[in-house]
């Protein structure tokens, strides 16, 4: 009975969807956007991709079109690194938009941008080094979305084209990759970071100043973003370092890094919202929210919330779910639903679900200084 539900919602999502574009496709003819209409486009790294990096030549490891990927909701692995959605799917769904599509996704889904287009690549950074070759970086992206603007300029006219882009919502989760990466990669040689660390953050944080003035250029106002999570207390880092205790992964330099990254995230975006007229923004403080599930896993419906549910080894942080990236054997654990962290990086649906929840309505504590409700609806 379960599983009927779960199907039956499925189609439903489908239904309403392709009565949704059927209604509103991007076509040559003139277009009037309905009124209050609100796009949501959305860049980043895997914690918002839907599938770009099925696209380009990557790697497994930067990959997740393989089971059991997919499995809980579409029932099939769709490029998402999760067991189902993932956040800016139920921040379109409380938007009343349809799933966003990944930019790279095959032909047919270019006439439908007007709901919003996803961007983001397993993988990216603000920085272009990050993972080079093997991702979008974020300034890649932000070339793709200046060419869907290009496109609702011809197709709108300037005048629709305007109206569409500055209503729009543009959410990001960049970051971690440039900080974490360099951990991962130098485990065993000391030397990790090109620069002492405030540098690197203030050239990271540069980047990502360049990117929003470009969108905003391009007519966007609205933006959002989480911060970087706690990096040493993933299951994958947590495992490589050895890690026993939640309070030790803190302590570890990845995690310090991120958290001065998360001071000068706000500092920035306030900074702009003086300097840009129109500028409004809003920051999730996803740190301290997968903190808080970690601790507190049962408070929040969860059994397990340090353990990854796919994966192998301690924490099974080995990086092996499906048994694509090197090593074969995996283990899945009974309940999906019981854990925080799918594989050993990222959430489980529920757990994603959560996030999306506390971005769109949470304010004070994790939300500043609007959350992303308010920026669709008020603004």
């Amino acid at each position: 009975m379960a599983s009927l539900r779960v199907s039956m919602s499925i189609l439903a999502f489908y239904l309403s969807y392709f009565i949704l574009i059927s209604n509103y496709s991007l076509s040559q003819s003139s277009i009037c956007l309905p009124k209050n209409h609100t796009a949501l486009f959305i860049f980043g790294d895997s914690l918002f991709d839907v599938g770009n990096n099925n696209y380009i030549n990557s790697s497994t490891f930067l990959q997740a079109n393989f089971p059991p990927y997919g499995e809980t909701f579409f029932k099939y692995p769709t490029g998402r690194f999760s067991d189902g959605r993932v956040i800016p799917d139920f921040i379109a769904e409380y938007a009343t938009l349809p799933l966003i599509q990944a930019y790279l996704s095959p032909a047919g889904f270019q006439d439908h941008y007007i709901y919003g287009v996803n961007f983001a690549s397993a993988g990216a950074g603000a920085l272009v080094e990050t993972n080079q070759g093997l991702v979008i970086d974020l300034k890649a992206q932000v070339k793709y979305f200046t060419e869907v603007s290009k496109q609702f300029r011809q197709k709108l006219g300037d005048e629709e084209a305007k109206k569409l882009l500055s209503r729009a919502i543009y959410i990001f989760s960049i970051g971690g990759n440039d900080y974490g990466t360099p951990f991962l990669t130098n485990l065993t040689s000391g030397a990790v970071l090109p620069c002492p660390q405030q540098k690197f953050v203030d050239y990271v944080i540069g980047n990502i100043t360049a990117v929003i003035k470009e969108i905003y250029n391009e007519g966007g106002r609205k933006f959002g973003f989480v911060n970087v999570g706690p990096l040493n207390c993933f299951p994958l880092l947590r495992m490589a370092i050895n890690s026993t205790s939640l309070s030790a992964c803190l302590e570890e330099e990845a995690s310090a890094i991120a958290r001065l990254h998360n001071n000068a995230l706000p500092k920035m975006l306030h900074g702009l919202e003086k300097q840009l007229k129109g500028f409004k923004y809003s920051v999730t403080d996803f740190y301290g929210a997968l903190i808080e599930l970690m601790k507190y896993p049962s408070k929040y419906g969860f059994e397990e919330g340090n353990a990854a549910c796919c994966g192998g080894g301690p924490y099974r942080g080995d990086n092996s779910c499906g048994g694509k990236r090197g090593i074969e054997e995996y283990e899945l654990c009974n309940n999906v639903n019981n854990n925080v962290f799918f594989d050993s990086l990222h959430p489980t649906e529920i757990a994603a679900e959560h996030f999306a929840k506390l971005m769109w309505s949470r304010n004070g504590d994790v939300n500043e200084p609007y959350n992303l409700k308010e920026l669709f609806h008020y603004f």
